[in-house]
């Protein structure tokens, strides 16, 4: 039996937390191939999309992929972004949320609070093993 990830569970908890406390849920993605979304927003192949109830419709955050339909520049769009494409979940209003490294070993969660302008607060843990953190 292949084990189950936890990466879309810890997505759907980070985002009902979002809702729940009134801020808006930020996705960051990795794009490639088999995501879809507006190219013409991709910058560096990343693109960080609202997936506030206000923002999109019809999402579904699934163990495969998120999905939903959302406008761009006043034009409609169906997204769907792999879960392993999904590089984070955070709050716009605080910035707090995680964020997946990239290697699918078990230990692939990094916990971070993020300060104004997007950059981890001053005296995070160094690069290298991942740690767990307290997010308050």
């Amino acid at each position: 039996m292949s084990e189950i990830s936890t990466k879309p569970y810890l997505i759907r908890a980070i985002y009902e937390w979002c809702v729940d406390g009134g801020q808006t849920p930020y996705l960051a993605v990795k794009v490639d191939e088999y995501t879809q979304v507006p190219m013409a927003y991709v910058k560096e192949g990343k693109i960080v999309l609202n997936i506030s109830v206000e923002a999109v419709r019809n999402l579904h955050i699934g163990n495969d992929a998120v999905s939903c339909s959302g406008r761009f520049g006043g034009m409609p769009h169906q997204i769907m972004v792999p879960i392993e494409s999904v590089m984070g979940i955070f709050s716009k209003e605080n910035g707090q949320g995680l964020v997946f490294q990239e290697s699918g070993s078990p230990s692939n969660l990094t916990s971070v609070t993020e300060g104004e302008g997007g950059k981890p607060p001053e005296g995070s843990p160094p690069s290298g093993k991942p740690k767990l953190r307290v997010v308050k």
